[in-house]
């Protein structure tokens, strides 16, 4: 049974959190050995519901991040930081995360390393650069970048994911209104028609036998689109499948273009970032390459760092790779020689932005007149198939 409570620590400090006992006077025994009781009651049932106290959310992250920076502007100890954001988060399951890493901290550990233990909620881009701050005393500036950062790759993720499920929302649509049409609507028309009699246009024969197929078949019709979506979910799960699609998406059309916009935009903020906060080049390559999201950017940054490692400089295996634009090589490769990587590489994330919401655009305006034709068509055949015998048979009248 979990039991709420507030004790005053012999440092003068408060907590907050919950204790596990299996009676109310153990859980105040435990508690009295760590310091003062100032309220003990039984825990209520909490329900998560998502937005509202689920799983930490990048908005969670970001508001995290500002807050701690202005804290530790203003003086107030790690500690003490760490117990005011981890009580007054908004969402329960941050506030717990929060609060074992104050534990953590408290116990002997970095910030950076007491992060590290909740890798789903900070990545490893997040711990590099608190371990970052940390060492160099501007922790405070660096969570200030770290929430920049984090809002800008949210608002890109959010621009693939609106282009992404647009034609997926017009085909799950269409095959619906199809599936409602086929089903239940023509279904009725065959049966009108065969009480008709006589001989129906081939159009209209046609569409029927379709319809009656279909019926027969649905459960097969949809065992076969599961089928194909779990053959789907298998081969990105496979190494080897997940790199082979990836290098599919990478040269589709329109698709490709996105993808590699959006692979640009990322690498240029998170590695100007990164360097901006001290980190090396070397460890800025190797978190980029993991947080790339495709398979061909994750090789070429690779080759990219074991290149650098020779030697070289940072362009030519980028060059090399296909993967990047000739323009962002050219001014990768400015940056290098001025000195002033970090801010080429910002400026290259700005408008790598604005390129993405082009190509978001791109595809949406091309994949809007072929559904509209494709539904268009399909709709009006089926339309004019049932129609035909109608007016046939106000002709013969």
């Amino acid at each position: 049974m979990l039991w709420a409570y507030e004790i005053k620590l012999p440092s003068g400090m408060r907590e907050q959190d919950a204790i596990e006992a299996p009676t109310i006077e153990v859980a105040r025994q435990k508690l009295e050995a760590r310091g003062e009781v100032l309220d003990l009651k039984k825990k209520p049932l909490e329900i998560n519901i998502p937005g509202l106290g689920g799983s930490p959310t990048t908005k969670d992250v970001v508001i995290f991040a500002r807050q701690f920076s202005t804290m530790i502007d203003a003086g107030l100890p790690l500690v003490q930081c760490l117990d005011i954001l981890g009580s007054q988060a908004d969402n329960k399951a941050f506030g717990k995360v929060i609060k074992e890493i104050k534990k953590d901290v408290e116990s002997g550990k970095t910030l950076a390393e007491a992060m590290g233990e909740f890798p789903k909620v900070f990545d490893k881009l997040f711990t590099s650069l608190v371990h970052a701050g940390e060492t160099g005393g501007v922790l405070d500036v660096i969570m200030q970048r770290l929430a920049v950062y984090k809002e800008k790759a949210d608002e890109l993720k959010k621009k693939i994911k609106s282009a992404m499920m647009y034609p997926m929302i017009t085909i799950v649509i269409a095959f619906v209104c199809i599936t409602v049409l086929m089903t239940m609507v023509l279904p009725m028309f065959g049966k009108m028609f065969d009480d008709f009699g006589g001989t129906l246009p081939a159009l209209t024969q046609n569409v029927i036998a379709l319809s009656d197929w279909f019926v027969a078949n649905i459960l097969t019709v949809f065992g076969s689109i599961i089928a194909v979506a779990i053959v789907y979910i298998l081969i990105r799960r496979n190494k080897t499948g997940h790199r082979i699609t990836d290098m599919i998406y990478i040269k589709v059309p329109v698709l490709g273009e996105l993808i590699r916009k959006s692979a640009v935009a990322t690498f240029c903020r998170t590695m100007s970032t990164m360097l901006q906060s001290g980190v090396s080049i070397m460890d800025g390559l190797e978190i980029c390459a993991t947080a790339a999201g495709n398979d061909m950017v994750e090789e070429a940054l690779m080759k990219t760092r074991e290149q650098i490692a020779q030697g070289k400089p940072m362009v030519e295996p980028l060059i090399d790779s296909g993967v990047f634009p000739s323009m962002v090589c050219s001014m990768i490769a400015v940056g290098e020689q001025a000195g002033a990587l970090d801010i080429m590489l910002e400026k290259i994330a700005d408008f790598y932005d604005g390129e993405v919401d082009s190509a978001v655009e791109g595809l949406t305006s091309m994949i809007e007149p072929f559904m509209m034709a494709f539904l268009g068509g399909t709709i009006g055949t089926i339309v004019i198939a049932m129609y035909l015998p109608i007016f046939d048979i106000i002709n013969q009248v």
